[in-house]
This record gives C-alpha cells, sequence and structure tokens, in this order.
C-alpha cells in the first residue's frame, strides 16, 4: 500500500524527533565511558556497579548534546552566547580587551546546562586571546581574571566592538574554540564549548539596551540580551 505524502512527512519528523544532537567534542569521551562501563560490567558482572558507570555514560552524553536553537531574526537582537544563569550585569571598565567603559554580563554555566556556545551578534573577529590560568570555580568574581580563558573580540555590523570571552572553572579542564581572527560570524551560530562546567563572559557597548537581569536563565542563541542601540 502506497504511503501518502503527510505519512511520509510524519515519518520523517517522527525519525528526526528521536535524534539525540550531539557535539562531536564529546565522542572520544562517550566511548571512553562506554568501554569502562562495559569492562567493569564484564569484569564484575554486577548489574548495580555497571549501573554506576552506566549512568555515569549517560551523563557523559547529555553533558555534550547539542540542541538546535530558533535564532531570533532581529538584525539588532545580542543573544546569549552560553546556557545558564546570568550572575552578573554591570558596567565596568575593560582594561584587558577594549579599554572603554562597557556594559559586562557574565553567564555560568553548571554541569547540567548545555555547554556548546553560540556566537552573540553578527560580524567579524579582530582577534582571539588565548590565556592560560587557574582553575577557581567559575561563579567566583576572581574567575573573571586569575581563570583560563579564551577571548573573542569582535566587531558588530555597525563598528561596535564586543567580546565574548569562555572562563574555565573548577571542573573544567579545556576550551575548544573555532574562530580565528579575520573570520565572519554570524549570530547564532555554533564556534565552541567548555567541557565539564564554567562560565561566559560578554562584554557589549555600554550604549547597549541590555534586556537581562541578575538572575535570569538564558539559551544560547536563543535568548536575547540586548540589543544595539
Amino acid at each position: 500500500m502506497n504511503k501518502t505524502s503527510g505519512e511520509k512527512n510524519r515519518e520523517v519528523h517522527s525519525s528526526d524527533a528521536l535524534k539525540i544532537p550531539l557535539a562531536k567534542e564529546g565522542y572520544p569521551f562517550m566511548l571512553i565511558a562506554l568501554v569502562i562501563t562495559l569492562l567493569v560490567f564484564w569484569v564484575t558482572r554486577s548489574w548495580i556497579l555497571g549501573g554506576v558507570f552506566f549512568a555515569l555514560f549517560v551523563f557523559v552524553v547529555a553533558f555534550f548534546r547539542d540542541p538546535k536553537r530558533v535564532i531570533p531574526s532581529d538584525p539588532g537582537a545580542i543573544v546569549s552566547p552560553a546556557d545558564g544563569l546570568v550572575i552578573i550585569v554591570d558596567k565596568v571598565f575593560d582594561s584587558r580587551f577594549t579599554g572603554t567603559e562597557t556594559m559586562k554580563i557574565s553567564i555560568f554555566m553548571n554541569l547540567f546546562n548545555v555547554h556548546v556556545n553560540r556566537v552573540p551578534a553578527t560580524g567579524k573577529v579582530l582577534k582571539v586571546i588565548y590565556n592560560p590560568g587557574k582553575f577557581f570555580s567559575a561563579n567566583l568574581d576572581k574567575a573573571s581574571l586569575e581563570n583560563e580563558q579564551n577571548a573573542v573580540v569582535a566587531e558588530g555590523p555597525d563598528g561596535q566592538v564586543f567580546v565574548f570571552n569562555q572562563i574555565a572553572g573548577l571542573v573544567a579542564r579545556r576550551i575548544v574554540c573555532r574562530l580565528k581572527a579575520g573570520m565572519d560570524i554570524r549570530k547564532g551560530k555554533r564556534f565552541g564549548l567548555i567541557r565539564f562546567g564554567s562560565r561566559l563572559d560578554v562584554y557589549l557597548p555600554v550604549e547597549t539596551r541590555i534586556t537581562v537581569k541578575k538572575g535570569d536563565k538564558v539559551s544560547a542563541g536563543s535568548s536575547i540580551l540586548g540589543y544595539w542601540s
């Protein structure tokens, strides 16, 4: 019996719904966790111990999930580069990247947040600055200055200079950033991740109209932080 186009479309949508998008950087960790789980069960023959390691494998898979996001179409909208909790919204003097007063927004990612990072605004990468450092808890103020971090300094559509800075946390030990100086970037596109708990700071021009506040929960690529003035 031939299927109608509507039935075929429903099948496709159902198939897509079963797929779990995963960040490719997580494949080695998922494979290691799966192999350890199988070895533990094979050696111990214990469902309890095997179950513990299987739960660890599930956690690793969940950590590297990479769900699709609906990107706001408004060209003036600036989106969150990370999932997590807004812990700082403040006007500060940025002496490290722009040399000007900026609006700083800090987003803390716990172990259960999606850790794939997305570009906050369309523009061009001016430079990428990597600094090795310490591993204080990412929710502490000194993490912005002393932890391992990777800052992307970019120029917006009308010459606005903005920065998004990946900061490693207490558990995170590896920052992944695929951007390089001279690259064109598009709002909402994936550009990297931080493994196992971290923070992301955004520096925007002081005239930016900020629409988030401390305590807000945001999603990378879809939550709006503010608008170019």
